[in-house]
């Protein structure tokens, strides 16, 4: 795939050196390290390779790859690895997308409290899970799940909600059986949703208890207890946001899904239109449209959509992708080989995916030459600001 007119990289490098110096005090060392990694991502600042076809001799430089986690142009070749991982413990199964998100005036909270909020609502919408669906009313099985952290809407203001994969059904709680959900029809939203609310709230009450919460502004008076208190209780009162979409057209559909979710930033290079030292334009879908056609231009100030990317930068450490139930990494595997024995099933032979598309798909030493399919070879490793000394037109790609 070409390279994007117009990257990340681009408004970082040209307009984002002013942005720091203006914002001091406001920006973390996490967003600085990622303004920088991206600005450096495939040039000649992280250094490369250059390799050569053993049948037609085409070069190619390789420039390296930042590899973190919020560039646009290292999350392909990341969803690849890691799809090709997942594609193991695909089940034939029914598997249901459902979403949590939080309240808007939660979700202020959780922007100057990223760690602990983000983990609270990754550990609520679990447990509402496997809680309903163990209830012998519902399901009465122990069940396993995806999730995947996504802080953002399509016009990049904050919205934390996790996506969760889950397969429709699990082991019976005895765990002599494999138990089916409904076809079609997993858990009901309305009961997930109150239990989720009821479960959250408790936990940031837990939090504030913790003195894990810190207030700014407007909610500064909230770190009184008492103040906090009456501030959570009409929220147990209204309805929260909890989704499920059909069921998945089976495995190949599921590996397609998490391709594009897993990996996904807040903004891919794709979307970008224009951008100066005013203005940066972009697409984005609004989903308040209920028909017609929802895509969109958006053009923000150049400091605010600087400001709207990084406030998505996760904590260091902080796992955006997280396993539970019987999915959870220690007892996966053992789990997987289970249900498949109760199904009578071997492991899925799926085709091979191309996962997600990545904006550059990277050339490397498993990939074959662009030009004739023969085997590439490394005649040439390059350190960390220079250039490479054989002779062969530049093209950026990933080590």
């Amino acid at each position: 795939m070409s390279r994007p007119k117009l990257e990340i990289a681009d408004i970082f490098r040209v307009h984002g050196s002013a942005w720091p110096r203006a914002n001091a005090g406001h920006i973390s060392l996490s967003q600085l390290k990622v303004m920088s990694a991206i600005e450096a991502c495939r040039t000649e600042a992280l250094g490369g390779h250059v390799a050569v076809c053993g049948k037609c001799s085409h070069h190619q430089v390789a420039y390296n790859s930042c590899k973190n986690r919020h560039c646009p142009k290292c999350q392909g070749p990341a969803a690849r690895d890691w799809m090709a991982a997942r594609a193991e413990d695909l089940l034939p199964v029914e598997y249901f997308h459902v979403v949590f998100t939080l309240p808007e005036e939660i979700a202020r909270i959780a922007y100057w409290n990223k760690r602990a909020v983000y983990g609270l609502l990754f550990k609520a919408s679990a447990e509402t899970v496997m809680t309903i669906a163990a209830d012998p009313k519902r399901m009465g099985a122990r069940v396993g799940m995806t999730s995947v952290l996504h802080t953002w809407g399509s016009e990049l203001a904050h919205h934390p909600h996790v996506h969760m994969i889950v397969p429709g059904g699990g082991l019976s709680l005895e765990g002599t059986r494999w138990v089916p959900c409904r076809p079609g029809f997993f858990l009901h939203v309305r009961v997930l949703s109150r239990l989720f609310r009821r479960l959250f709230l408790e936990g940031m009450r837990d939090l504030h208890r913790a003195g894990q919460l810190a207030f700014f502004g407007d909610l500064a008076e909230l770190a009184r207890a008492d103040t906090f208190t009456a501030w959570l209780a009409p929220f147990r009162k209204t309805e929260w946001v909890v989704y499920a979409k059909p069921p998945f057209g089976g495995p190949e559909a599921v590996l397609a899904y998490l391709s594009r979710y897993t990996h996904r930033v807040v903004i891919s290079n794709a979307r970008l239109v224009s951008a100066d030292a005013q203005t940066v334009a972009f697409r984005w879908k609004d989903y308040r449209i209920k028909s017609g056609n929802r895509q969109k231009v958006m053009r923000l100030a150049t400091p605010e959509f600087i400001r709207r990317f990084l406030i998505h930068v996760l904590p260091d450490g902080f796992h955006r992708i997280r396993h539970y139930g019987l999915l959870a990494n220690a007892t996966r595997k053992a789990n997987i080989t289970k249900i498949r024995a109760l199904l009578c099933v071997q492991r899925l032979d799926l085709p091979a995916t191309q996962g997600h598309q990545a904006e550059i798909i990277p050339v490397t030493l498993r990939e074959p030459c662009p030009c004739c399919g023969g085997s590439m070879r490394i005649i040439e490793i390059f350190r960390r600001g220079q250039k490479p000394m054989s002779r062969a037109p530049p093209r950026e790609q990933a080590v």
